[in-house]
């Protein structure tokens, strides 16, 4: 057998194996076809194959898993043991315990949990962080009994949709019955990330009275239902907080009590997050306050504050890594009073214009990271700025950068990592022939950023050969957005078949995939080579793409790793849609709107099995404003939102949501 060599700290691992556990023995380890990857792991744990240690997979079938590891498969008559992995050791519970510590990518964890019993256990009681994708998929009593001690969960609530308002707001994703049962038993839990949720102050009350003594960073991303009267008891109670993130939650502001709480009580925190957010009443005492108490200070992130009342918050916190946030309404030169932290390295900058930009320049080369999208800035601009940022790694701008910026950013940054280019106001007057990004950046990105790791971008135009220099270049891709914009009449090169097929063929490393475009934007054909090759994509969105129930069909002959699966404005039948959820094998989650329905979605029954919830939002009429125009009304299509889940169907549906009954169809 060949030699191996290990990929993490194994050297110890294998000396402890070596060491611990007598040669010349055998033990046989039953796994399930899914778990092939645990050959890997245990190979690399081990140093790989030894004199000691040596391991041969053969395939076991019949195991039954869960679709969160949740559950424990039963290694009984349902097994039909094909072949063992043969061990030439025998791994004690001691040596055991040592290695569990050393894994923490949930994928091995779920594989070792389905190995035998005691490993399912081992697992069960060392497991630190858990993911919920949907908070409906388990219950809070499964999780309590699943992983009793665990020190960070992370759940998130309502579809990915609804950060694009659309999704009904009463949808759901409460965080209470949650919040109770970690009140009640999770004595461990030190961190707590809850995502497009709904939380009441009366949630934060419980968390601050019976966590708050260990609770060391909490994250409310996209929240909403919840006051500054809630977040008066985290930063009364909470004193060990070294984390508070309240990131675009929607928040009712009654005072600022809270933050002067948190002034007085904290004396550690790290992490201070309450960017776009309505929080206006803001006294600036308290920031200084919390920059002198919290030395270790290294994040803070806030609304519209004037840039210069923060001068004395700057000097106090001088171990400052990041900020973002403030406004600047006074006149250019006064600006020159304001000294940034000198260890500053990423950076926000809201509502700067071209005027106040000198205050950047003696920094900007070392600064890793720039937030440009609230900013005030046109092309020109953006070019004069990144030209000076050669070690940037992070960028996130609007299409106002244009493709003269990204031949800049090409030239001039060449460590970029994360690029992130959203769509601007088109009202703003950033429409000129600057302000798009075509392929023509694109091209030139690709050239000259090739460490490029994600890619998401707004474009006004698009050819095959932009998306084949992309596949080509930025090998180490691994999050590619795209989304066509349609405030071009003609587009140059549609559809884009092959340069998708190009893109997905180059970037192997892809896990995550989105491709929005315009009617005629890609063929059955281009669908079908999305799923040819994305091997390794676990999560998609696809906006009008394809033409016919045929070419989803062949889409879903592929992508063998596809967990979740987002749809918009395609042609496809409810028919079309349920067989190729049956015959994506990996997927968990499955949303789409705009498609062709039936008038009860009769035909969706075709995807019902065991544990597998359907729901249907109806199209409905939406009252819709902008600042730039009157309310008026707009027409949503109706939604499928289909998933796996242990705990049965929920029971907390709005009027907006029908729940498919599958039960009969399943027994039929």
């Amino acid at each position: 057998m060949s030699s191996f060599h290990a990929v993490t700290p194994c050297s110890l691992l294998s000396r402890l194996v070596r060491s611990a556990i007598p040669s010349r023995s055998y033990w046989l380890l039953l796994l399930p076809v899914k778990s092939f990857r645990l050959f890997h792991v245990l190979r690399h744990r081990f140093g790989g194959a030894t004199d000691d240690v040596c391991f041969e997979p053969i395939c076991i079938e019949g195991l039954r898993q869960s679709s969160l590891g949740l559950e424990f498969p039963l290694l009984s008559s349902e097994v039909e043991v094909v072949g063992v992995w043969r061990m030439s050791t025998r791994l004690t519970d001691v040596v055991l315990d040592c290695v569990m510590p050393y894994i923490h990518d949930p994928k091995d964890r779920d594989a070792i949990s389905q190995v035998c019993r005691r490993w399912y256990e081992l697992d069960s009681l060392t497991r630190k962080h858990v993911t919920i994708a949907l908070c409906y998929t388990t219950t809070p009593d499964r999780l309590r009994r699943r992983f009793p001690h665990l020190e960070s969960l992370k759940l998130k609530g309502k579809p990915r949709a609804a950060m694009f308002n659309l999704i009904p707001e009463d949808w759901g994703g409460y965080v209470a019955p949650w919040v109770k049962e970690i009140a009640t038993y999770f004595d461990c839990l030190k961190s707590l990330h809850f995502r497009r949720m709904i939380v009441r102050d009366s949630d934060l009350e419980l968390l601050a009275r019976s966590r708050g003594h260990v609770l060391q960073a909490l994250k409310l991303d996209k929240c909403s239902g919840f006051s500054t009267d809630g977040l008066l008891h985290i930063g009364r109670s909470c004193r060990n907080l070294r984390v508070l993130f309240l990131e675009e939650n929607q928040i009712t502001e009654n005072d600022s009590n809270w933050l002067h709480e948190l002034a007085v009580n904290n004396t550690v925190l790290e992490a201070l997050n309450f960017y776009t957010t309505d929080l206006a009443t803001i006294k600036i005492e308290d920031l200084e306050l919390i920059a002198k108490n919290c030395r270790n200070l290294v994040s803070v992130k806030i609304t519209d504050i004037e840039i210069l009342d923060l001068v004395n918050f700057f000097r106090s916190a001088t171990s400052l890594e990041e900020f973002c946030g403030g406004s600047y309404n006074k006149p250019p030169e006064k600006y020159a009073a304001v000294s940034f932290p000198a260890k500053l390295c990423r950076l926000g900058l809201t509502y700067i214009g071209k005027n106040e930009l000198p205050i950047v320049f003696p920094f900007a080369a070392l600064l890793k990271k720039l937030d440009l999208l609230y900013s005030m800035l046109d092309t020109e601009d953006h070019c004069t700025l990144i030209q000076k940022c050669t070690n940037l790694e992070v960028l996130e701008s609007r299409n106002v950068i244009g493709d003269r910026g990204l031949e800049v950013l090409a030239q001039s940054c060449k460590r970029l990592k994360r690029l992130r280019i959203e769509r601007g106001d088109d009202e703003q007057g950033m429409e000129d022939e600057e302000g798009v990004v075509s392929q023509r950046g694109l091209i030139a990105l690709s050239q000259g950023c090739p460490e490029l790791e994600y890619l998401a971008v707004y474009v006004s135009d698009i050819t095959n050969a932009s998306l084949e220099c992309i596949g080509t270049h930025l090998k180490n891709l691994t999050d590619f957005r795209l989304v066509l914009l349609d405030r071009e009449a003609t587009i140059t090169d549609l559809p884009l078949d092959n340069g998708v097929r190009a893109l997905l063929r180059g970037c192997n490393k892809l896990r995550r995939f989105a491709l929005y475009l315009r009617s005629g934007g890609l063929t059955d054909v281009g669908l079908a080579y999305i799923g040819q090759y994305s091997q390794n994509v676990r999560w998609m969105l696809l906006g009008y793409v394809g033409e016919s129930d045929a070419g989803l069909l062949e889409f879903a002959k592929g992508c063998p790793s596809l967990q979740k699966l987002e749809m918009r404005g395609c042609t496809f039948s409810e028919y079309a849609l349920a067989v190729a959820a049956t015959q994506l094998t990996s997927l968990r989650y499955l949303w789409v709107q705009g498609y062709r329905a039936t008038t009860f979605g009769h035909d969706l029954l075709v995807m019902a099995r065991p544990f597998w919830n359907i729901e249907l939002i109806p199209s409905r009429r939406v009252r819709l404003t902008s600042p730039h125009e009157e309310f008026g009304m707009i027409e949503h299509p109706a939604h499928i939102l289909a998933y796996y889940s242990l705990a049965g169907q929920r029971t907390d549906y709005p009027n907006t949501v029908i729940p498919l009954d599958s039960t009969a169809y399943i027994g039929a």
